[in-house]
């Protein structure tokens, strides 16, 4: 017998209308959210960053690869968890860019560009890409302050005394962490539109929408953390 609470159809219908009416209170509050995060002002990028990619160095501007909008992951390599040695990205990326393939070609129709952007040498990604099976673009920012301007990689001095991370200050940060930012590309000048790290990059995981609407949903409770049930797509098998 089930331990949750359990009713007839006309009590579960009656639930499911109230609940009905807070969903779409909160799909009206994403619109005006998304309305406000559209509204930021930009800010123009002056500075030259390169990158190293599958068709040679880049600036920012290159990888628009011909669009007006850019979308960059912030993806924590050599760094994050479950790391081995034949595996180096950090299995929380891994699950966000398990989500990129399919949704890339529709953002592409819609003049937006995605590339993930990581600390580590193209051979190193370009041997992990191959390794998960993705398809997405994927550049080093090795050498270049990118990754530490946009507020996901830290120097030495900032692990030591504290840094802003998620637009808040901590006390010691750890070398990287995750996030997304968004580039405006205009008149020939690239612009810094917006950024979002820690939870917000969950807006970027179908996976935990599908969970959302599971039963059980996240079914979290009890874990020594939250995210201890992350694997990489081709290891929840082998456990």
């Amino acid at each position: 017998m089930t331990a949750h609470k359990t009713g007839t159809r006309e009590e579960w219908h009656a639930a499911r209308l109230e609940l009905l009416e807070a969903e779409k209170a909160l799909t009206r509050r994403s619109d005006e959210l998304a309305r406000w995060r559209q509204e930021l002002p930009w800010v123009r990028i002056d500075k030259a960053y390169r990158f190293e990619t599958d068709d040679g160095t880049a600036s920012l501007a290159d990888l628009f690869r011909g669009r007006s909008q850019l979308l960059i992951y912030h993806f924590m390599f050599g760094d994050g968890a479950r790391l081995t040695d034949e595996r180096r990205g950090c299995t929380g990326c891994s699950l966000v860019a398990d989500h990129f393939d399919s949704v890339i070609p529709h953002l592409n129709g819609r003049d937006i560009t995605l590339v993930c952007a990581s600390i580590a040498p193209l051979q190193e990604l370009q041997d992990y890409k191959r390794q998960m099976g993705w398809r997405f673009p994927w550049v080093s920012s090795l050498g270049s302050d990118f990754n530490y301007d946009f507020g996901v990689a830290f120097t030495e001095e900032q692990r030591r005394n504290g840094a802003d991370y998620n637009f808040r200050h901590v006390d010691e940060p750890g070398p990287q962490k995750e996030g997304m930012s968004a580039f405006a590309l205009q008149d020939g000048a690239v612009h810094h539109t917006y950024s979002t790290y820690a939870r917000g990059v969950e807006a970027l995981m179908g996976t935990y929408q599908f969970l959302d609407l599971a039963p059980r949903g996240r079914n979290e409770d009890g874990l020594e953390f939250a995210q201890a049930w992350w694997r990489r797509h081709d290891e929840y098998d082998s456990e």
